[in-house]
C-alpha cells in the first residue's frame, strides 16, 4: 500500500468535470470520461432500458426496418392539388393539415394559428383575418397533423385542399409522401405570415406556377431524387437548412423539361425565375423524399427505430416504427441560433415544423459535416458541424451508404435513430431549423440549432416494452390452448 501511494497519481474520472479539474490542480494526471446515468437517472426506466438493450426481438425488428429504409428509392412522381393527392382532403369537408403532433386550435402557437388563418383566406372560406380566426376557433375547420396523411410541411406545415403538393413515390415499396411548395424566405405562410402579399403569392403558386411546373415534373427525363440528394451533399448541402446545390440541380432538370414544352414563354420565365431565386426550393422535396423513406420503415412490430420527429411550436413529438401511430410528446425546446437584426430569443416561438424528418433520415443536423457553410446561417463553427455528424453516429443503427460525407472520408450519414441508444447515451438528436416569431403574421426571425427532448424517447421505450410484453403474453396463452 505504501509503495502505491508513492507512485504518480493517474486517475480515471467518470461524470462531473469538476472532480477532474481538482485532480489536475493538485498535480495529478486524469483521464475524464463524460458520463451521466442512462434514462435520466430514472431507476425504473433504467432497468427497462437494460432489458431492451441487446433484446434479440428488437434487434431483428430494427434490422428489418433499417433495411426497408435503406432500400427506399424516392422518385418525384407528380405535382398535383392536395385534394387530388391526399384522401383526407378530398372528402369535401373543410380540413387543414399542420406540422407536428396533434394540437387543438386554442393551444397552438402564434405562427401556426397565423398560417391556418392565411390558408382559410387562400381557400376563400373567409374574407378577412378576423372572420378566418373565428372560423378556425369555431371547430368547423378540421385541423390534423400532416403526418396522419402521409404528408409533411415545413414550419407551420400548412396544407389545405387547393394547395399544390409534390408527390414522391418510393418505388421500392410503392408508398407515397406529399409536401407543399416552398414560398421562399422572409414573410411567408409557413412562418405564420398572412398579409395580402403572402396570399397573393400563394394564389400565383397555386395557378400559373402550378400548371407550369406540373408540365416540368411530368416532362422530367430523370425524376429520381436519391442520386440528386447524394450529389448535393458533395456540393455543400445538408438538405435541411442548406439546399442551394439541390435546388440548382433540380432547376437544370426543370429547365430542360420546360424548354421542350409548348408553354407560354412568359409563364416559363416567371416560374424558372422563382425557382432560381429561392435557394430553399428543394427543401420541401427533400422532406417528401425523407417521409417516403421513413414511412417504408414504419410499422415493424418491436422496432425501436425512430420514424418521425416533428414539432408544432408547442410540443415535440416522435414515433417509433414498432409502436404504430402513437405519439410521444414533450414541450418543444427553444432554438439556440442567430437572429435577424432587431430580434432576440424573447421574440421566438418554440421549435416548429415537420422538417426534422430530414434529421430522422440522417440529413440536416446529422449531415452538417457536408455543409460547413451552414454555420453562417445557424451559428457555430465548421468544426462544430463535423462534430455534430460524428456524435450522431452514437445513437443510430448505422450509416447510409447512399448519402456520404466527404469530410468524414466519405462515410455514410448517421441514420436510423435507435431510441434505446438515445436513452442509454444521453445524446439527443440534433436539429438545425428556422426560427419563427412567436406572434402570428411576423414571419421568420432567424435560424439555429435545437435538440429533441429526452422524455419523448423514454416514454416511447416504455410503450415499446409494454407492447413486447403483451405480445409475449398472447403467444403464451396461444401455447396453452394448443
Amino acid at each position: 500500500m505504501k509503495s502505491l501511494f508513492k507512485q504518480d497519481l493517474k486517475v480515471v474520472n467518470i461524470g462531473l468535470q469538476g472532480f477532474a479539474d481538482n485532480i489536475v490542480a493538485a498535480g495529478g494526471q486524469v483521464t475524464h470520461l463524460s458520463w451521466s446515468p442512462p434514462a435520466g437517472a430514472d431507476a425504473a426506466l433504467g432497468w427497462t432500458l437494460a432489458n431492451l438493450v441487446g433484446d434479440q426481438r428488437i434487434d431483428q425488428a430494427n434490422k428489418v426496418a433499417y433495411e426497408r429504409y435503406l432500400a427506399a428509392q424516392p422518385r418525384l412522381a407528380d405535382l398535383i392539388l392536395a385534394k387530388d393527392a391526399i384522401a383526407g382532403l378530398a372528402k369535401g369537408e373543410r380540413r387543414i393539415l399542420h406540422s407536428g403532433p396533434p394540437i387543438d386550435w386554442d393551444n397552438m402557437c402564434g405562427p401556426q394559428q397565423g398560417a391556418i388563418t392565411g390558408a382559410i383566406l387562400y381557400e376563400g372560406w373567409a374574407d378577412s383575418l378576423t372572420k378566418a380566426e373565428k372560423l378556425a376557433a369555431s371547430g368547423k375547420i378540421v385541423l390534423e397533423p400532416c403526418h396522419h396523411h402521409g404528408a409533411v410541411g415545413p414550419m407551420a406545415g400548412i396544407i389545405s385542399p387547393s394547395m399544390p403538393v409534390w408527390v414522391v413515390e418510393n418505388t421500392a415499396a410503392k408508398n407515397r409522401a406529399f409536401c407543399n411548395l416552398n414560398e421562399g424566405l422572409g414573410k411567408v405562410l409557413r412562418f405564420g405570415a398572412n398579409s395580402p402579399d403572402v396570399i397573393e403569392r400563394l394564389r400565383w403558386l397555386g395557378t400559373e406556377f402550378f400548371t407550369t411546373m406540373q408540365v416540368a415534373v411530368r416532362g422530367l427525363t430523370d425524376a429520381n431524387l436519391k442520386p440528386l440528394m447524394a450529389q448535393a451533399l458533395h456540393m455543400g448541402d445538408e438538405l435541411h437548412n442548406r439546399n442551394a446545390a439541390a435546388s440548382g440541380l433540380l432547376f437544370k432538370r426543370f429547365t430542360l423539361a420546360l424548354l421542350a414544352s409548348k408553354l407560354d414563354r412568359g409563364a416559363i420565365q416567371r416560374a424558372l425565375a422563382f425557382v432560381a431565386g429561392n435557394d430553399h426550393f428543394f427543401l420541401n422535396l427533400s422532406m417528401a423524399a425523407c417521409k417516403s423513406m421513413s414511412d417504408a420503415a414504419h410499422g415493424v412490430p418491436g422496432s425501436s427505430m425512430v420514424t418521425v420527429m416533428a414539432r408544432n411550436g408547442v410540443n415535440f413529438g416522435v414515433r417509433l416504427s414498432g409502436t404504430g401511430n402513437q405519439w410521444f410528446q414533450a414541450p418543444a425546446n427553444p432554438v439556440d441560433g442567430l437572429y435577424f437584426p432587431g430580434y432576440t430569443v424573447k421574440d421566438a416561438a418554440a421549435d416548429l415544423g415537420d422538417s426534422a424528418i430530414t434529421e430522422t433520415n440522417g440529413l440536416g443536423g446529422f449531415a452538417m459535416a457536408a455543409s460547413p457553410a451552414i454555420v453562417q446561417f445557424v451559428g457555430g463553427t465548421p468544426a462544430d458541424a463535423t462534430a455534430n455528424s460524428r456524435r450522431m453516429l452514437s445513437i443510430t443503427l448505422g450509416s447510409n451508404p447512399a448519402f456520404t460525407l466527404p469530410p468524414l472520408n466519405f462515410g455514410g450519414t448517421p441514420a436510423g435513430i435507435d431510441a434505446r441508444l438515445v436513452a442509454d447515451s444521453g445524446v439527443l438528436p440534433i436539429i438545425n431549423t428556422g426560427i419563427a416569431h412567436k406572434k402570428a403574421g411576423v414571419g421568420q426571425i432567424g435560424a439555429g440549432i435545437t435538440t429533441a427532448p429526452m422524455s419523448c424517447f423514454n416514454d416511447a421505450l416504455a410503450a415499446l416494452t409494454t407492447g413486447l410484453e403483451k405480445a409475449r403474453t398472447r403467444r403464451g396463452k396461444g401455447g396453452k390452448k394448443r
